[in-house]
């Protein structure tokens, strides 16, 4: 069968009860399968988590605007559905892998979350299906998790089925982009392969651009994030040079920012966290140590990132001493625990290890974000937000996270406050990371 007419079977097949499966409906699955539903598809959301679809279901999912709309929209139609049933999985014309690849507390990818769901995806795979890794891995995952085990089973890849990588796109708290205007790389493990999955990618998405591999699809990912955790890690590294030298490293970067070509404007902060740039560039260099290559400037950019938490807790030390307060027994509020504005995504974030930093060393914490109702102390113990930080009598404030509806006027008033941030008005109460 030529790849069209199997791209067009893969999307709209009778013999399938579903057009599309999603397999892990976290921060990018349910935005992907909200997206296809939206585009007239069949879907089938699957996950794991009897939570996770209950979270969905009473439609109190952290989602865009845009997105809570297609829920609610969804929700009332009888073409999307969700459940925790794998098997369901052999009724879809295809499937689409969107589940988490963190790493360990080694920096090792931590592949188990991954390698369960591509056995799910084998295990009930019928001919004539496209089969679609979305999560962030090594190079070679598709091949190694879904090509290789699909072949053992009598599946061939671009005969019997379609098996290809894409990898998801999506900026979690950020609305400037639309699902369907952000253009998606694809690469089959065959040429035929990779057209099908453009044929169904083209039905969400206004551009779709063709690799000649899985393998070149999976590194443009590690390459996208990599550049960026390198980028903030040279930012970070300014702000430290500029602080040395008596100017703003914001002042640097404003100016900098009016280039209109070779410069791309990265900020300063007190680390990086989510799903992605702390995560992503450690799959890489893992799997450049096995084959024993080096990669310095992405090593360095990481154990830079790694060690920005600490400075924060270094440069709050140094405050309170200028106070002539200890961090033992001090009284240090951070405003704002999410990973970045406008989400409630506490993963990988730099709050909970200075917020664990801090109680390790005796201080007093509190913390307030709207987004974020409990947070981990670092000691077993959980902490719950703040309804008014104002109130809260603080030796130090740490603003973290500046959502986009966080009142700091009060910060004026604060006795010291640390803005780890970079945007804040100065003031003889405000001292830079």
């Amino acid at each position: 069968m030529e790849p069209e007419a199997v791209a067009d079977d893969a999307a709209q097949d009778l013999t399938f009860t579903f057009d599309v499966a999603i397999v892990g409906l976290g921060y990018v699955g349910l935005p992907t399968a909200l997206a296809i539903n939206a585009s007239g598809r069949r879907v089938l959301g699957l996950d794991v988590s009897e939570n996770r679809l209950a979270v969905i279901r009473s439609r109190q999912a952290d989602l865009l605007d845009s997105d809570k709309a297609r829920l609610g929209n969804a929700l009332e139609d009888p073409t999307f559905m969700i459940s925790t049933d794998l098997s369901l999985l052999a009724r879809a014309a295809a499937v689409v892998v969107c589940v988490p690849t963190p790493v360990d507390p080694y920096l090792v990818p931590d592949l188990g979350i991954l390698r369960a769901a591509c056995a799910s995806v084998v295990e009930f795979a019928v001919p004539g299906q496209l089969l679609m890794l979305t999560s962030t891995t090594y190079v070679g995952s598709t091949r190694d998790l879904l090509a290789v085990p699909l072949a053992a089973k009598g599946l061939i890849p671009g005969t019997d089925v379609f098996v290809a990588f894409s990898p998801e796109r999506i900026n979690p708290g950020v609305d400037a982009f639309s699902h369907e205007d952000v253009p998606r790389v694809v690469g089959g493990v065959t040429p035929a392969c990779g057209e099908v999955a453009s044929a169904l990618l083209q039905a969400s998405t206004k551009l779709v651009h063709v690799v000649p591999s899985a393998d070149v699809a999976e590194m443009t990912k590690l390459v996208e994030n990599t550049f960026r955790a390198v980028n903030i890690a040279l930012a970070n590294e300014f702000a430290d040079i500029c602080h040395e030298l008596g100017m703003e490293v914001m002042d640097v970067i404003d100016a900098a920012s009016t280039k209109p070509y070779g410069f791309m404007p990265f900020t300063p902060g007190p680390g990086v966290g989510g799903h992605c740039i702390p995560c992503d560039p450690h799959y890489l260099l893992w799997q450049l140590r096995k084959a024993r290559v080096t990669a310095p400037v992405i090593e360095h950019a990481m154990a830079g990132i790694a060690g920005r938490p600490h400075q924060v807790v270094e440069k709050a030390r140094r405050i309170l001493s200028d106070r002539n307060h200890g961090i033992s027994g001090a009284r240090v509020l951070v405003l704002g625990v999410a990973y970045k504005p406008d989400v409630e995504d506490l993963r990988e974030s730099p709050a909970l290890e200075i917020i664990a930093a801090m109680v390790a060393h005796g201080a007093v914490v509190a913390y307030h974000d709207p987004w974020c109702p409990t947070a981990p102390d670092g000691q077993g113990s959980a902490l719950e937000s703040l309804d008014d930080p104002s109130g809260w009598d603080a030796d130090l404030v740490i603003l973290h996270t500046r959502h986009s509806a966080m009142d700091i006027e009060w910060l004026r008033d604060a006795p010291a406050v640390l803005d780890t941030t970079y945007r804040l008005p100065a003031g003889t109460n405000v001292t830079r990371l």
